[in-house]
């Protein structure tokens, strides 16, 4: 991310390849609102996933979960729902609820998942691998 002096009431603007890269399970994320920017209220990442991925199935207990789709096509659940999502959806998955979703095997999709209040950072404190440029590996890759 460019260096800038972010704080909760001036604004910022992060371009389409700007914010923190980092390798999380074998997908590129790139934290574009991190809870620190926005008095951990907030975060929002850019996460970019082969074709084929699918994050196991899990539960946020404390933050809902929106997904807004960019590119591909995600067929995914929440509890007994099951739902198909491609460019331009929002999906909204309540917390304390089970889900998970596929990429199709068609193509590498990308999506922004947003958290409130935020989840993701603080579990990718412990996991991720700093990414040093944007690209997408292929299902099996290990950093």
């Amino acid at each position: 991310m460019k260096s800038q002096n972010l704080t909760r009431t001036s604004g910022f603007v992060v371009a389409a390849d700007e914010g923190q890269p980092f390798w999380f399970l074998n997908t590129l994320t790139i934290t574009k609102v991190g809870s620190d920017q926005c008095g951990g209220q907030l975060s929002i990442l850019d996460h970019r996933v082969p074709p084929g991925f699918a994050p196991p199935p899990h539960i946020h207990h404390h933050s809902d979960e929106a997904l807004l789709v960019l590119d591909g096509q995600l067929d995914g659940f929440c509890g007994d729902h099951r739902w198909r999502a491609g460019p331009g959806s929002l999906v909204f998955m309540a917390r304390a609820i089970p889900h998970g979703f596929t990429v199709s095997d068609a193509g590498s999709g990308r999506i922004t998942p947003h958290a409130h209040p935020p989840h993701l950072p603080k579990l990718t404190v412990r996991l991720p691998a700093p990414s040093t440029r944007l690209w997408l590996a292929t299902v099996g890759h290990l950093w």
